[in-house]
């Protein structure tokens, strides 16, 4: 993996979950764009499960979160680079390195977003 990081696979004791908004505020098909300190992250809803990535495409390291979904695929909206929204994984080029993906839980309706305790 590149210089980015699958946060999903971090020691729970190191990662601390925000709660983001109700799940009703992200229904099937929708996303929705949180900030966390210096992590920029889109959660996607797809078909009734939630990822969570960091907002950025390391080709250019412009926003991806506006990008159309394909499969669990989004698709960088300025040169079509393509990654997983379940790892983070590159997928297509122009982009190389794999971006990051955070872990997400619903607890009593609440999303809840999970980053690297500072």
């Amino acid at each position: 993996m590149g210089g980015m990081y699958n946060y999903k696979e971090l020691d729970t004791a190191k990662i601390t979950f925000y709660p983001i908004a109700p799940l009703s505020d992200i229904p099937p098909g929708e996303r929705l764009f949180v900030e966390i300190g210096s992590h920029a992250v889109v959660i996607f809803n797809i078909a009734g499960e939630l990822y969570a990535i960091g907002d950025v495409c390391s080709h250019d390291n412009g926003p991806v979160g506006d990008g159309d979904i394909e499969d669990h695929e989004v698709i960088c909206p300025r040169h079509g680079a393509r990654f997983d929204v379940r790892t983070g994984e590159v997928t297509m080029l122009p982009a190389v390195e794999d971006i990051p993906a955070y872990p997400v839980q619903v607890v009593d309706g609440m999303v809840e977003l999970g980053v690297p305790t500072p």
